[in-house]
């Protein structure tokens, strides 16, 4: 693969984490919005709003942060970013997990409907997060 091919493929990357990130940081937000407005009392979406909104915002930093840092990789960086990403989707995974333990947590010790919530933000911040980074590790391919 050619670094200047890489360079595209790890900023199509970036700009569909920022993506993520900004519609996370607007539903999360405009989800909590609602529900303060009505004066609902609804813990669930409360918390699963919050989660959305507070993973965007780190989400789309990350991102930015990473768009001053690109740069054409040789062979060595290129497989330095492979080794980040399986680190990062190792993590993603891992993130679903807690998320699913709080949820199921909160399920079964008293029916903590913020728990849940929380854990549900944090079950689909993990998987999305995993999918992204499992396409770039898909496009980039094995390396030769």
């Amino acid at each position: 693969m050619w670094a200047d091919t890489l360079l595209e493929l790890e900023r199509g990357h970036l700009q569909r984490l920022l993506m993520w990130g900004a519609i996370c940081i607007v539903t999360g937000t405009a989800l909590f919005a609602w529900l303060t407005w009505r004066r609902t009392a609804a813990p669930m979406l409360r918390h699963f709003a919050i989660q959305t909104a507070a993973w965007g915002a780190i989400n789309a930093l990350i991102a930015l942060r990473s768009f001053r840092t690109l740069t054409m990789r040789d062979f060595g960086g290129t497989q330095e970013l492979l080794n980040i990403l399986w680190l990062n989707t190792g993590l993603d995974v891992g993130y679903a997990a807690v998320g699913a333990t709080l949820a199921i947590a909160g399920w079964r010790w008293g029916m903590r409907l913020g728990a849940i919530g929380a854990g549900a933000g944090v079950i689909v911040q993990g998987i999305a997060l995993t999918v992204l980074d499992l396409r770039l590790i898909d496009a980039i391919g094995p390396l030769r």
